[in-house]
């Protein structure tokens, strides 16, 4: 991923266990880079029970479309991954500069 977009965000997603992240992340993994387009880049990672997708944009516009992509791509890997699991429970928690609702996106030039 270009490090000198102007903006990014981290979506952290919080799971049951590390099997279920492991599960979500590779469902994942396949994306990275094929929806990157000129504006807008995305990586993936896992640090044991949570997966964290880091969207990083040149302008605002691109970084909601991504971080809208995205959010949509780890909702289905969580809906498939459920079926596989079957009865464990997802618990998904954002955080980082992305919030819920109406709250604002960050961005890097935000926080200088």
């Amino acid at each position: 991923m270009t490090a000198s977009r102007a903006h990014e965000t981290v979506l952290s997603f919080a799971y049951p266990s590390e099997r279920r992240a492991r599960l979500v992340a590779g469902a994942l993994a396949p994306e990275v880079g094929e929806i990157d387009d000129a504006r807008s880049a995305a990586t993936v990672s896992r640090d044991g029970d949570a997966v964290r997708v880091r969207v990083a944009a040149d302008d605002l516009v691109a970084l909601r479309a991504g971080i809208n992509s995205w959010s949509r791509l780890v909702e289905v890997a969580e809906r498939v991954g459920s079926e596989r699991v079957g009865s464990e429970r997802v618990s998904s928690e954002r955080v980082g500069s992305e919030r819920v609702g109406s709250e604002r996106v960050g961005s890097e030039r935000d926080r200088e």
